[in-house]
């Protein structure tokens, strides 16, 4: 594995706010805030010190504003982008005496402010929106049409994604709130039963058991507020559908704020199932490898029940995570990658690159070996997925409440309470607390970074066990272009806040 910042002229040193990679080709797509979008063909090196490299292919040139969000259907035939204003463009690919072009197909417009993420249903048939006008919208991509409107949020809702089963969709908004809509048809139109979604669960607040036996719980935040410094929140689904991942949590245990991401089981969705050590500094999106992977048997016990493992990245404002269904601590971390915030995750269909684009105008791709991450697992009926596939061992659907981590063996144990108590999820239950140090600074040449340590607190016990990722060389962007990179147009309604 080898990777870094690749120090090329992105957007004209503008900040790359969004970035994806075709489902088919290696072709990579980058949006900023020069309003352009650019396709870029990622290869490697021969030279096994040298970084991927990135060649500039073509530009599109439609957008009036900053580029937010961009997503190539499954099949790779179009490209969605949404940028400020409202705005949203679908593009076709199109063969040309040239090679290939991408051309404007139809313009979607109804939202009355910015766009900050979309997702396409998984037969590209359709895509959801979401906004700063506190909405998300159902696009038909065929017609250009609205086909439904989600409204509900009452602050920008920041992240959307669309379950691969089709049966969910999920949207998460500075209001500190996640909001699941689930698909229950009204009729039928033109034989075919017409879409409807309906918001099953609105996830707020968990309620945190005192120490004190005679005080009552105390109900807190699951979620950041607007004063977080990021506009993207940017959640994913795994490739089979099930589970979700919620970045942008908090969880408060007395004066001290523990930043996280939320894991939701497909079976109960209408609260976090486990909950991933917190980092230093906030999570703002998380993306799944579109692989999944044979089983390595290294962990006898596990997070998750599956016949295999799935691999997805989780992005802070400067760090990257990445971590696997069979492990509880990150295989790979990296920190102190680029001088602003990171804004976006993309994974190449081969699941040979990782990339991650930056405020800082640069973008860093890291390369992996063959096999380096497993070996492949061939889905069996992508579309199906068996109820609850997905649990902390141990545990029942019917009761939730608290459970203790063992650190030796990552073991989870379960006391049981009356349904519907919503309370934290594992990993921090109770006096349990734990915390994942990041790397300050970035990996120098020929030095290694320190491994990771892990400290789990479970009522007076304490243990410690060291994770010890994988780290790569990186290579940070010049310092110079910290003083010659011109941010996104300040938005009035959020106060900046410095980022370190």
């Amino acid at each position: 594995m080898r990777g870094g910042t690749v120090q090329i002229n992105w957007h004209d040193l503008q900040p790359v706010l969004t970035l994806d990679f075709h489902p088919v080709s290696r072709r990579l797509a980058t949006g900023g805030g020069d309003h352009d979008i650019k396709i870029w063909v990622v290869a490697s090196d021969e030279s096994e010190e040298k970084l991927p490299t990135a060649s500039y292919v073509s530009s599109l040139s439609s957008h009036s504003s900053a580029v937010n969000v961009l997503r190539f259907s499954p099949s790779g035939e179009n490209l969605g982008s949404g940028a400020d204003g409202g705005g949203i463009i679908l593009w076709k690919l199109q063969s040309t005496d040239d090679g290939e072009a991408w051309k404007v197909h139809k313009s979607l417009l109804f939202h009355r402010k910015d766009v900050l993420d979309l997702q396409w249903s998984s037969d590209g048939s359709y895509l959801v929106s979401a906004s700063v006008d506190n909405s998300c919208i159902i696009w038909d991509a065929n017609k250009g049409v609205v086909q439904q409107m989600l409204e509900g949020h009452l602050h920008y809702v920041q992240g959307v994604a669309w379950d691969p089963l089709g049966q969910y969709i999920a949207s998460l908004s500075s209001d500190r709130t996640c909001k699941i809509y689930a698909n229950k048809p009204q009729g039928k139109s033109k034989n075919t039963e017409k879409m409807n979604f309906v918001c099953q669960h609105t996830l707020m607040k968990a309620e945190l058991q005192n120490h004190e036996e005679s005080k009552q719980p105390v109900k807190t935040h699951l979620f950041h507020d607007e004063t977080l410094p990021s506009f993207f929140r940017r959640l994913a689904w795994s490739p089979d559908g099930s589970f979700l991942v919620l970045p942008a949590g908090m969880c408060k245990y007395s004066s001290e704020v523990i930043n996280t991401a939320y894991i939701l089981s497909r079976r109960d969705l209408s609260r976090p199932a486990i909950q991933l050590p917190g980092a230093s500094k906030a999570i703002v999106a998380v993306r799944f490898c579109p692989i999944v992977f044979t089983l390595r048997g290294s962990q006898s016990e596990g997070l998750f029940k599956l016949p295999y493992r799935a691999v997805f990245a989780v992005a802070t404002f400067n760090s990257l995570y990445v971590y696997d269904t069979e492990s509880a601590a990150p295989i790979l971390i990296h920190a102190g990658l680029h001088y602003a915030a990171i804004t976006d995750i993309a994974w190449s269909p081969d699941a040979k690159y990782l990339a991650l684009s930056s405020r800082d105008g640069y973008c860093t791709i890291i390369e992996f070996e063959n096999e380096e991450l497993g070996q492949p697992h061939a889905l069996s009926g992508k579309k199906e997925v068996t109820k609850g596939n997905v649990t902390c061992r141990n545990t029942k659907p019917a009761t939730v409440d608290s459970m203790e981590v063992d650190a030796g063996t990552a073991k989870i144990k379960k006391s049981g309470c009356p349904e519907g108590t919503v309370t934290p999820p594992p990993v921090l239950a109770k006096n349990s607390t734990l915390r994942m140090k990041e790397e300050e600074n970035v990996a120098c040449e020929h030095a290694k970074p320190k491994p990771d340590s892990m400290d789990v607190d479970v009522d007076a016990t304490k243990a410690k066990t060291e994770a010890n990722p994988m780290s790569v060389e990186v290579t940070p962007p010049p310092v110079s272009a910290q003083k010659s990179v011109s941010s996104k147009p300040t938005k009035k309604r959020i106060t900046p806040i410095a980022i370190n």
